[in-house]
């Protein structure tokens, strides 16, 4: 369920491959925050069905746009608590 480079280019509406290095790092760390709010472990995160699938996905788009709009002043506290009610139906209470 990886999100590609082209489609999160899409999202941002981004057209040059100026900054294709930074928006790739950008889904790994997006990836990573996702997986960590939604208490998914790294074997599992995957394998879940098509509902989860698309609200990870959004969240993970949701999450480099933030990222990349907010370079210099993300606040990441305000980023977590987005994420947390975005994935709210799918977050397990523990891992």
């Amino acid at each position: 369920m990886e999100v590609t480079l082209e489609e999160a280019k899409l999202y941002l509406r981004v057209s040059s491959s100026d900054e294709d290095e930074l928006i790739t790092n950008m889904i790994a760390s997006a990836e990573k925050i996702v997986q960590d709010i939604a208490r998914f472990p790294d074997e599992e995160w995957k394998s879940n069905e098509e509902k989860v699938l698309i609200r990870m996905r959004t969240a993970i788009l949701y999450t480099v746009a933030y990222l990349y709009e907010h370079r210099e002043d993300a606040d990441h506290n305000q980023l977590n608590l987005t994420l947390r009610a975005l994935l709210f139906g799918v977050r397990k209470e523990e891992f």
